[in-house]
């Protein structure tokens, strides 16, 4: 018989059992569905960690003093400068892209009719870029208005939207800080929100450090932002940027200087450990549809003994039996499996079409490591009746009923 000839008769043994043969592939089509489904999880999940963190700041490194519960006028001298930030970019300047210094205060403005404390920060023409800020409306703060000590002010949405209705009708308005007018040029949002846990908040306003540190008793930097060039170069740096603070400031004063590496690792992490415990599931499933189709395949070898000793008195050879309802078995398999496959890419591919914030991506090795799983199952699991089949004596299998 040839090969031609087995693939038909295999097909018609299968159609002949409709229901049966699309329930014994059932768990292959959720096996290789599981697979697929399982590598995209893992991918999606950590490209969007990936991308969350590089929103807030991609290669950076923050650094400020560390006052514990001592008073504010006992360490002054100890708080990060903006000389500090200075002396990185001189000392740093072919390893990094950019560095950047915040000072924070509060001032008192009249909001919606009544007076409320408004938190005001001071930085110059690279925080935006350092903290990858999203422009809405008008300019951010630029070089001149740093250098030139300009009284301008960039709002966050919300703000511009609370004081003047809109991002636009903001833009060239007058707000009075510490007692004197500053100019809104413009409105600012953050890529990726930090909820407060970061020195911007909803309520914030962004002036230059040069005009804000006349309003400020004491010069302190915090945080100081580092933005590395390359993402190897992060951990050096950090090491390399707390020598520096320290060496430019009284012996003992302690400086925190970190990156976001640690929360990247651990996200790595926690997706690693996701990822093993969804593959084992669905290794489970692809070992428990194996069964099936043993199973299955060995009730087929049972219920066709008379047929198998009419093929073999008519001189069919043990190999051909053994081909056949290996055959037969690896259809099965594999047309689950290519179900599944179906399966798995299509329910990735869809997302998008309600999710738009996600990049779905689908491995092309988690498809061809769950087609050949799939062979592989009907191979192994359709060996044993397969080889009983073969196995049987032709006169005992003619006189079965």
């Amino acid at each position: 018989m040839s090969l031609a000839e087995a693939i038909r008769f295999a097909f018609q043994a299968l159609a002949s059992n409709k229901i049966r043969t699309l329930l014994t592939a059932l768990g292959l089509v959720i096996g290789n569905a599981s697979v697929i489904l399982v590598v995209t999880i893992s991918l999606t999940s950590r490209e969007y960690i990936l991308e969350q963190i590089s929103g807030v700041g991609s290669n950076l490194i923050t650094a400020y003093f560390d006052a514990g519960n001592r008073e504010a006028s006992t360490v002054a001298g100890d708080y990060v400068k903006m000389a500090d930030v200075e002396a990185v970019k001189a000392t740093f300047g072919p390893r990094i892209r950019a560095a950047t210094g915040v000072m924070s205060d509060f001032t008192a403005i009249v909001l919606e009719g009544r007076l409320r404390d408004i938190k005001v920060i001071g930085s110059d023409d690279e925080y935006a870029r350092v903290r990858n800020l999203i422009t809405v409306a008008g300019r951010p703060l630029d070089a001149s208005d740093v250098q030139l000590r300009q009284r301008v002010a960039v709002l966050t949405e919300y703000m511009a939207t609370r004081l003047y209705g809109s991002q636009s009708a903001a833009i060239g308005q007058t707000l009075k800080l510490y007692g004197l007018q500053f100019t809104v040029i413009g409105s600012f949002k953050e890529k990726t929100d930090t909820f407060g846990l970061s020195e911007l908040s909803r309520e914030s306003i962004l002036i230059p450090y040069t005009v804000l540190r006349y309003f400020s008793s004491v010069e302190r930097v915090d945080p100081m932002y580092v933005q590395a060039r390359t993402l190897e170069d992060v951990e050096p740096l950090t090491n390399q940027v707390r020598i520096l603070l320290e060496s430019r400031h009284r012996p003992g004063a302690n400086y925190y200087v970190g990156n976001l590496t640690g929360i990247l690792e651990a996200a790595k992490n926690i997706s690693l450990v996701l990822t093993l415990v969804l593959i084992l599931i669905a290794a489970i499933a692809l070992v428990i549809s194996g069964i099936g189709i043993m199973n299955i395949m060995l009730v087929t070898v049972t219920e066709r003994t008379r047929e198998i000793g009419i093929r073999m008195s008519l001189g069919a050879r043990r190999r051909e039996v053994l081909r056949q309802f290996l055959l037969e078995a690896t259809l099965i398999s594999v047309g689950g499996g290519l179900i599944g496959v179906l399966i798995g890419v299509a329910i990735p591919l869809s997302l998008p079409l309600f999710v738009d914030f996600l990049t779905i991506q689908v491995s092309p090795w988690s498809i061809v490591v769950a087609f050949f799983v799939s062979f592989a199952v009907g191979l192994i699991f359709g060996l044993l009746p397969a080889n009983r089949a073969s196995r049987l004596n032709p006169t005992e299998a003619l006189r079965y009923e």
